[in-house]
């Protein structure tokens, strides 16, 4: 029997690796903490709200004496947090908001963990999310690999650099029992429209405006969420402490071709003249800090542990269009705000 803490298991991954630990392991109590704020959506997890291996709670993790709470009253073993702010464009506007989730939240969880923990770290684990970003921008070849120097260019990757760090600091100061996975960008069913792959499918649906920052040569390494959930299992159960494991797709697409692809895919599955939607496509000033390329190299995961993803982008594409097509009204409760009722019906919250 395990108790294990996910944080931010409403939002994108979360709730990916919520239902799948839930469903896989119901010897285990999964539970779920997240604040619901504009990015956390229980609708969700729906499918698996009423499992009795699974509970919710919400909280925000900078509360450091109702997360200490939470550990005792339910007993936590094991910690997976991805809670965090993770949007570049809102961390430019507010880094603040970024430093004190992600930076001092973690270090909530983490003093709580050790506090809870303390008198025996046996069979306790602390699995940090993290994500590529930390190690900065590439030129046009190479990887990121475990040994990549840190490098952060926003004040996302920033505070995602500095809860990387304050993770092995527990660790080495004080022998917390942690493992650290760093990915490249997700994408998949039940993302919130502000990034980037359902924010354009939405507007190609819609005949909305694609805004493309500068010429759209950017590069980004594209992994298919439940491969990443798949990914974190994986390292949950059979991660070395105190190592980090890279996790990446092997799916480097520059985002102008990442755009005329779900053009042809959205225009084709809507029955659409091919490439009708190319109009849409409107180039803005770059974003500041705006890293070129990213690609990781995940050469241990795969040695050591087995793992490689199961998806090349353009299936994967078409699985992730054809869901949101099919799934339009959790789009138009998402953008009206009207999935923020659920709760309130549900729980009050």
């Amino acid at each position: 029997m395990k108790n294990i803490l996910v944080t931010g298991g409403a939002g994108f991954i979360g709730s990916h690796l919520v239902r799948l630990l839930v469903n896989k392991y119901p010897e285990y109590h999964i539970i779920n903490m997240d604040v619901l704020t504009y990015a956390g959506n229980l609708i969700n997890l729906k499918d698996i709200e009423n499992k009795k291996n699974y509970s919710f709670v919400k909280c925000n993790i900078c509360n450091f004496e109702k997360v200490k709470q939470v550990f005792k009253k339910h007993k936590i073993d094991s910690v997976i947090h991805l809670a965090a702010e993770s949007h570049v464009d809102r961390s430019i506007t507010d880094p603040f908001s970024f430093a004190q989730t992600n930076v001092m939240g973690t270090l909530s969880l983490l003093q709580s963990a050790k506090e809870c923990w303390e008198t025996d770290f046996k069979n306790k684990m602390f699995y940090h999310v993290s994500t590529d970003e930390v190690y900065g921008s590439l030129s046009e070849e190479g990887f990121f690999t475990e040994q990549s120097a840190y490098d952060p260019h926003s004040p996302y990757s920033a505070s995602k650099a500095s809860s990387d760090h304050f993770v092995r600091a527990f660790a080495d100061t004080y022998g917390l029992p942690i493992v650290i996975s760093n990915c490249s960008n997700n994408y998949g069913p039940y993302q919130f429209p502000e990034k980037l792959i359902p924010l354009f499918i939405n507007n190609i649906v819609n005949n909305k405006p694609l805004p493309v920052y500068g010429k759209g040569n950017n590069v980004r390494d594209w992994l298919f969420v439940n491969d990443h959930a798949r990914a974190i299992d994986i390292i949950f159960h059979k991660g070395k402490l105190g190592d980090t494991y890279n996790i990446g797709g092997s799916n480097q697409w520059k985002n102008i071709d990442l755009i005329k692809l779900l053009i042809s895919t959205v225009d084709r599955l809507l029955g659409r003249e091919k490439g009708s939607s190319s109009k849409l496509i409107t180039y803005v000033d770059d974003r500041a800090g705006h890293d070129l390329r990213y690609a990781i190299d995940f050469t241990k995961l795969k040695d050591e542990l087995d793992w490689k993803p199961t998806l090349q982008f353009e299936e994967g594409i078409e699985k992730t269009v054809t869901w949101y097509l099919n799934n339009m009204e959790w789009m138009e409760n998402i953008n009206s705000g009207d999935y923020k009722d659920y709760y309130k019906k549900k729980n009050g919250y």
